[in-house]
């Protein structure tokens, strides 16, 4: 009896894993019969999980909605990884969502058994939250914008900008992009006919959902890429191109999306888009990365690079 209910925990953790799954795949992962995990499947049904299944070949069980929900099953791996998230969630800049984040936390480990709840209760102990700092987002506001993104409705908007003006826009909204500081929404913006990037902090409260709209094309391919590209030119005073002499895999560890963004040129080069308030730095930086590199433009940046070369040079000329 004790085997059959692990073997129906075990059916329900792959039946959450993943939609669809043959009797055979089933039976395989479980090492037991198909007619077993035919015999599991209508136990799972008297207890009130709907399990759909289609017949034939190509037929399977899925874990259907509604009903009554089964309980959340988690792997050791997966508890940690839940509550290592729900710990750190005050850094995704949600308002609110600390207070949220521990509730669920300790539902989480009411449900765990003693060995496991140990373990993920040695992550709280041994983890000191750093203060965070900045602006931060209504949850509330958030979630109307995903919501809108994923149904493709129009937004009205109060937009704050960055010189405390507010204006009033009707937007397109197609995808959040978290920064690990603030939040951005990448928008087309009905009212200035053109792709948009918003920071969701300065979004009103209570946005306006509209009508739905068909979805554009947007704006790039990597849109993490097209924001970050977008805050360093709005952000900082000189924008650079850099061409690196090195493969693209090579280089991607040491780039931040918050520095700068990659692209490959071919297979031994890419190009690195950056900006920096202060040349200097910014000359160090790339110098940083470790590869030769060519400095396309600015012109400023070329000469700055120069003057450093000569001032390196001269500090570690041997001396007599």
């Amino acid at each position: 009896m004790v085997e059959t209910s692990a073997r129906l925990l075990s059916l329900l953790s792959l039946l959450q894993e993943r939609r669809d799954w043959s009797g055979a795949a089933l039976a395989e992962r479980l090492e037991v019969g198909v007619r077993t995990i035919r015999r599991d499947v209508e136990r799972l049904r008297t207890l009130g999980y709907p399990i759909d299944a289609t017949p034939g070949v190509a037929g399977g069980y899925r874990l259907g909605a509604g009903g009554s929900l089964p309980p959340l099953l988690l792997d050791e791996e997966e508890a940690v990884a839940v509550a290592a998230g729900l710990r750190t969630a005050a850094s995704v800049g949600v308002a609110g969502i600390e207070d949220t984040s521990i509730r669920a936390l300790a539902k989480l480990e009411q449900m765990l058994p003693p060995q496991l709840r140990r373990r993920v209760n040695a992550v709280g102990s041994a983890t000191v939250a750093y203060p965070r700092f900045g602006p931060t987002v209504d949850s509330e506001t958030l979630a109307t914008i995903a919501a809108a993104c994923r149904d493709r409705e129009r937004l009205r908007i109060h937009y704050r900008s960055h010189d405390a003006s507010t204006s009033r826009r009707t937007i397109e909204p197609h995808r959040l992009v978290h920064t690990g500081r603030r939040w951005y929404l990448v928008a087309w913006d009905a009212t200035r006919e053109d792709w948009r990037t918003f920071r969701v902090d300065r979004i009103g409260p209570h946005p306006g959902v509209d009508r739905r709209f068909v979805a554009r094309q947007p704006p790039a391919k990597d849109l993490a890429a097209y924001v970050a590209r977008g805050v360093s030119a709005a952000r900082d005073r000189f924008q650079a191109s850099v061409v690196l002499h090195a493969p693209l895999g090579e280089v991607a560890p040491r780039v931040p999306t918050g520095a700068g963004t990659l692209e490959a040129i071919d297979e031994r080069s890419c190009l690195l888009r950056t900006g920096a308030d202060w040349l200097g730095a910014l000359a160090v930086y790339v110098a940083q990365i470790g590869v030769d590199f060519e400095v396309l433009d600015p012109p400023e940046l070329v000469a700055e690079v120069r003057r450093l070369a000569d001032r390196f040079a001269r500090a570690t000329a041997a001396r007599p």
